[in-house]
């Protein structure tokens, strides 16, 4: 069975079909305009491609029962019907995640989740977001999580960038992404190491994941993971065990091969229920 994959971030869209590392047929990279371009553009990729079906990891937030990408600041996306207009385009069943889940699905089956049960993907990049995997599946719940958002401690006689998340200001993703980075004009990679590793430790404390993985373009700042962790293990305190941090097994993959194994692992349950429907 040939999968298809699309790792839709806000800055670039990432195409490829195959069915896994060892197995990337074609690949692309898009740049993210407005959405019918973008889209027109992802459906020339994969014309004649001959997939079955298709995985996408959307930027968000989205709504998972719609398919949607919903109050996103990015011009023109929000309210975008992703995965109708996807169906429509391309004609094969579509599955869809947010892009930091089907990067943490990535690592579980290929990457430095392989056996764990329970972990945390997250990316710190242009924006923040964070996949929770409990019992080998992706959490969703209300909708889904969006650790990116969640309020850590701000000094602001050290730090007197006021944020900048539109919607929170001084929120992780307000004071530690790349974005935060730019718009503060000075690089403390001190100060960003203190904010990552007190949005890891909140991690640790809400969902004692058996490790966190910590990737995007902001994580590739020689020695920055390696602050982070340390600092992580100061912030815990000896109260829980120490943080596992690595780095993501797949590097800049594990977000579009995890679209290609949520094609695959969607395609296997419909293959069993089917069985199953078919056997009563």
């Amino acid at each position: 069975m040939l999968l298809g994959g699309i790792e839709a971030g806000g800055t670039k869209w990432v195409l490829a079909t195959g069915t896994g590392p060892d197995d990337l047929r074609t690949q692309a990279t898009i740049p993210t305009t407005e959405p019918d371009e973008t889209l027109a553009r992802v459906a020339e990729f994969f014309a004649g491609s001959g997939i079955d079906a298709l995985g996408v990891g959307s930027f968000g937030p989205v709504d998972l029962a719609t398919g949607t990408i919903t109050t996103t600041p990015k011009p023109g996306w929000a309210g975008t019907r992703l995965v109708e207009r996807l169906d429509a385009l391309i004609g094969v069943p579509v599955t869809f995640d947010t892009d930091v889940n089907a990067a943490a699905l990535g690592e579980l089956r290929w990457g430095a989740a392989q056996g764990l049960d329970t972990f945390v993907y997250l990316t710190i990049g242009t924006g923040i977001g964070g996949g929770v995997v409990v019992g080998g599946e992706p959490v969703h719940g209300l909708s889904h999580p969006e650790l990116g958002h969640m309020r850590i401690p701000h000094d602001r006689a050290r730090d007197p960038f006021a944020g900048s998340c539109p919607y929170h200001g001084d929120c992780f993703e307000g004071l530690a992404s790349g974005t935060a980075l730019k718009a503060r004009g000075a690089e403390d990679w001190e100060l960003e190491a203190e904010y990552v590793a007190l949005g890891v430790v909140n991690a640790v404390a809400s969902v004692s994941p058996q490790r966190v993985i910590l990737g995007g373009g902001v994580m590739k700042t020689p020695g920055l993971l390696e602050r982070v962790r340390a600092r992580a293990t100061e912030l815990a305190g000896g109260y829980f065990p120490e943080p596992d941090v690595v780095a993501p097994g797949l590097g800049d993959y594990a977000g579009v091969l995890g679209a290609l194994e949520l094609a695959r692992s969607s395609s296997t349950r419909s293959a069993i229920e089917s069985t199953i429907s078919d056997g009563r």
